[in-house]
């Protein structure tokens, strides 16, 4: 090769390791759940099945397909209490192939005085004890007790307060969550406290059928970057009752209602969310019927909007 071939041959070279296409072709491709149909692992929140006990309701999601479940703290604190070890069902839980992302919740874990704040955290310590016990992920900071008129400062610095003593003494990443009932009720409000709390570990739980029927809405999701998101709850909400009149227990499978799901997944897919998708549903309805086929047909139902989605 003479001199005039070298840095010809070199351009290209160079070119090919600059071009932003080539580089992702040699990106290693992202991983995928439920046999490649998934960018999301799929998670299967337990009260969409309530009446099973915990260990069945283990049971269940792993029969069902999903690759994660989603406890309670109340049914936690049965298990325990009618003498089962959280631990050792941890173990079975991954042994069946499964794992928690997530635990709900932390209750009243961010009131409004420091008096109530102090008194509190006997309670918070118990719960966040269990989620790291069954090996959770996150667990949810509820904000049901922080008032109305709340004082975002002091939530914020409360919920950064949560946030240091999750991670710090229970290795649990702490998200807040936002619920219609509550003060703090849309994801615009949650962002706001989650910014303020000024801590990189600070994380926000999207609920569809609280972002519509706190009529927040969905754009905002846009705005997000996906690390923000701990987990991500999904269901579906009928086109009656009126939005005014709908409560938890109206929600209804993925792609049976009126929500734009295959939109918010792919407003999801762009930003970067990479965690799960948890199906949650309230549903009396669904609770009479067969628990392994409510889960299933749950699955399959959040795996058919996905597709539709393209994501």
């Amino acid at each position: 090769m003479d001199r005039r071939q070298f840095i010809s041959a070199s351009a290209v070279s160079g070119a090919w390791l600059a071009s932003p296409s080539a580089l992702t072709d040699v990106r290693a491709p992202q991983k995928r759940y439920q046999q490649g149909a998934s960018p999301w692992p799929i998670c299967l929140d337990t009260a969409t099945i309530r009446p099973a006990s915990l260990p069945e309701k283990v049971r269940i999601a792993a029969e069902a397909g999903y690759d994660a479940i989603e406890p309670w703290d109340g049914e936690l604190e049965k298990f325990e209490a009618e003498g089962g070890n959280l631990k050792e069902l941890g173990r079975e839980i991954r042994d069946r192939g499964l794992f928690v992302p997530s635990v709900i919740g932390l209750w009243n874990a961010l009131p409004p005085t420091p008096e109530l704040f102090e008194a509190s955290l006997a309670d918070t310590r118990r719960r966040l004890r269990m989620a790291a016990d069954i090996g959770s992920q996150h667990i949810q900071t509820i904000p049901n007790t922080v008032g109305e008129g709340y004082d975002q400062r002091w939530v914020a610095a409360r919920y950064r307060d949560i946030i240091e003593l999750a991670k710090n003494d229970y290795n649990l990443e702490a998200a807040l969550v936002f619920v219609k009932y509550f003060p703090l009720k849309t994801l615009g409000q949650a962002m706001a406290v989650a910014l303020d709390a000024n801590h990189p570990g600070a994380m926000v739980i999207p609920d569809t059928y609280h972002m519509y029927i706190s009529e927040g809405g969905f754009e905002g999701l846009k705005l997000l970057n996906g690390k923000s998101i701990a987990i991500f709850q999904f269901a579906d909400a009928p086109a009656a009752p009126a939005v005014a009149q709908l409560d938890d227990s109206h929600r209804v499978y993925p792609g049976d209602g009126i929500l734009p799901l295959v939109q918010i997944l792919s407003d999801l897919k762009a930003i970067g969310f990479e965690k799960c998708v948890s199906l949650e549903l309230y549903n009396p309805d669904y609770w009479k019927q067969d628990l392994l086929e409510v889960a299933k047909t749950g699955l399959r139902k959040t795996l058919s909007v996905i597709q539709e989605a393209g994501v």
